[in-house]
């Protein structure tokens, strides 16, 4: 199985390090179900957040990436269209969190780190419909 699939016909477009799945289910043991949401502002806006679930609503340009640790995992259509040539890949380091992320107070905060998605998975990804068919700027110069 490659890195980054579920199985040989599914394409993951965001997964969590095993200290992140430790973090989330942390957060979850404490605060209930939560969710994620990547968005692209100033301040915390570039880092993912991690909110109880249903605390945070969901626009209409958001987009469901896939699920990490259970919790499901969202981002705003304009990070949509930056990041959707690569694979998102949580992670957790030392520091504070966003300000309205649950993690804040662990001295922990979530950070999201990234690959390019391989002409395979890119292929698979666009059979699925799960990115905009024709992108050849994925990772293109």
């Amino acid at each position: 199985m490659a890195a980054g699939t579920v199985d040989d016909n599914t394409v993951l477009q965001v997964t969590a390090t095993p200290a992140a799945l430790a973090l989330i289910e942390r957060m979850a043991v404490k605060h209930g179900p939560v969710m994620f949401h990547q968005s692209g502002g100033c301040c915390d806006g570039s880092a993912p957040m991690c909110y109880p679930a249903g605390d945070f609503i969901v626009g209409d340009r958001d987009r469901l990436l896939g699920h990490i640790g259970g919790a499901p995992f969202y981002i705003s259509g304009p990070q949509f269209e930056y990041w959707q040539h690569t694979q998102l890949i949580i992670d957790v380091v030392p520091g504070r969190g966003g300000m309205f992320s649950l993690e804040g107070p662990e001295g922990l905060r979530f950070l999201t780190r990234s690959r390019l998605f391989t002409d395979t998975e890119w292929a698979w990804l666009e059979q699925a419909g799960r990115v905009a068919p024709g992108n050849s700027a994925r990772g293109s110069s």
